[in-house]
């Protein structure tokens, strides 16, 4: 295919540009050590390094017709333009040092009056078919009237960034040009830095349009109902959106606009942590040719993966086709949400498997976006340690946290929405002494929400959280369903219920002053 990229000041001669999977295979496993063929045809890949994102070396340029948009801070670094240019330079001149690119010209978002046109240029075969699967692929036609891109990622993570330019804390970078409409990325070769870097986009765009961005996945019933999964990684989202019984809109990025959502990707990112049939069987049935395995660890003579084994990261992931998983809802969009759920993993047990929440206590979790950190899951961890990540994905948001919340307050009014908060967590104790609720009884409580099985059951108001909790629910344990109830040292469980209530206290201080007072008034006591 004729296809240059002068305009950038890029001069290799080969580019493969929309490259067939067969391509990107066979380049991959040529020219990038380690790369291999699994026993069910998948991709198995290294990014180096760099086996996760790199937040703090994420930077936005700070420009007189953004900056008063941005939440600036601890999620949102700035960066000033020569900064960026600098490393927009080293990038290019590192890019034009390859024998050959991939280019990879694709859609984000499956509605056509809010996608956006992507562009992205790297150096490794294995990025390339990354973003194919994670992105929405033009068809013939649509390639060839792609024009001129929206957004450009310019992808030269083999090569460091200069840690002496000013501002800059490491030799990785990540940085965003909203004028420019670039991205460059520098100093790791992590794929998710693309996904979450266009998702980045996203979420500073859309709302200009009163269209809302979400952290989140989607499925849709039979009759049409829809639902939408938030939650931190390791909450269940991507697990539990796979359902058989339901077809999946997506994964992990969605949009909610004036006619319903729509998925923003193509493909899913699914953790492979621990993966097996028995447990997870569509994702696990997903991984074949075409599916991109990151940093899992394999028997080189048998080429079978070990998806328990952690010795290059915990964050081993599988990249693959939406189409891949069989349910699935193509196009991949849907109408207004009917069900509204927040996954957490508390770690401390005292946060009921399922409760029912008020329009306010739902733009209350949302902001506060809770999980909990496993004991031993990082070095110098030793007990559950509560993790707050505003809207479920603080880290892509690039508003105030308060704009998502108020777009989603206001949607979820208009169109009567139920709200939910599903513990996937700990039950009879906290970690150590109780037991993870099995992921049969999560299942169990997501049909009951979904055929409408808690309408009419008894409940128990639970007086810290102000929840309202289901006494009964089809294939769940009854006795599990009040937390209190499972645990053996009543006076533990206050203490600890005590310590999660001032968490969460301490974390939404830093809200209060933008939020309504209702919201406030709807957390914790």
């Amino acid at each position: 295919m004729d296809f240059n990229l002068t305009a950038y000041g890029i001069n290799v001669p080969d580019i493969f540009r929309n490259s067939a999977s067969a391509i990107l295979y066979e380049s991959a496993l040529r020219l990038e050590k380690g790369s291999a063929i699994s026993n069910k045809g998948a991709l198995m890949v290294y990014s180096g390094n760099k086996t996760g994102r790199s937040p703090k070396d994420k930077r936005v340029v700070r420009h007189p017709t953004s900056e008063k948009n941005i939440d600036w801070g601890a999620v949102n670094y700035e960066m000033d333009e020569h900064t960026f240019l600098v490393n927009r330079e080293r990038a290019i001149d590192y890019l034009n040092t390859r024998d050959h690119l991939y280019v990879v010209d694709a859609f984000a978002g499956w509605e056509p009056k809010y996608r956006l046109k992507i562009r992205i240029i790297c150096t490794r075969a294995y990025h390339a078919l990354f973003m194919q699967n994670m992105l929405i692929m033009p068809n013939s036609e649509e390639l060839a009237s792609f024009g001129e891109p929206d957004y450009i990622v310019f992808n030269a993570g083999s090569f460091p960034a200069n840690h002496f330019t000013t501002n800059m804390t490491s030799k990785t970078s990540i940085g965003l040009s909203l004028e420019r409409k670039e991205m460059v990325i520098l100093g790791t070769e992590y794929a998710g830095e693309m996904k979450k870097g266009v998702f980045s986009i996203m979420n500073y765009l859309m709302p200009m349009k009163d269209v809302l961005p979400m952290h989140c996945s989607a499925n849709v019933g039979e009759s049409g109902d829809v639902s939408l999964l938030f939650g931190l990684s390791g909450t269940g989202k991507t697990t539990l959106s796979a359902d058989p019984k339901r077809r999946l809109i997506g994964d992990d990025e969605h949009c909610w606009h004036e006619e319903g959502v729509f998925n923003i990707e193509g493909g899913c990112y699914a953790k492979a942590i621990d993966l097996s049939a028995e447990n997870e069987p569509d994702i696990f049935n997903a991984i074949r040719y075409g599916t991109v395995l990151e940093n899992v660890v394999y028997d080189p003579k048998t080429r079978e993966v070990d998806y328990s084994d952690t010795s290059i990261t915990q964050n081993t992931r599988a990249s693959y086709p939406i189409e891949f998983i069989d349910n699935t809802q193509i196009p991949c969009t849907a109408g207004h949400p009917k069900n509204i759920i927040f996954l957490t993993c508390d770690a401390f047990g005292v946060l009921p498997p399922v409760s029912k929440l008020s329009p306010e206590q739902a733009s209350y979790h949302f902001i506060s976006g809770y999980t909990a950190k496993v004991a031993g899951t990082e070095m110098g961890v030793k007990e559950p340690q509560a993790t707050f990540s505003a809207c479920f994905g603080a880290a892509f948001m690039m508003w105030h946290p308060n704009t998502y919340a108020k777009l989603l307050a206001q949607k979820m009014k208009d169109h009567q929405v139920n709200a939910w908060l599903v513990n996937t967590g700990w039950s009879g104790g906290d970690y150590g002494s109780g037991a993870r609720i099995k992921l049969r009884y999560t299942r169990a409580i997501l049909d009951a929400i979904h055929n409408d099985d808690f309408k009419d059951v008894a409940t128990h108001e639970e007086k810290e959280f102000g929840l309202t909790i289901p006494l009964s629910c089809p294939g769940v344990p009854a006795e599990l369903l009040v937390p209190e109830n499972t645990w053996d040292d009543a006076d533990k469980f206050r203490d600890v219920k005590t310590k999660l209530v001032r968490l969460f206290n301490e974390n939404f201080k830093q809200f209060e002053k933008q939020v309504d007072a209702a919201i406030t008034n709807a957390g914790p006591r």
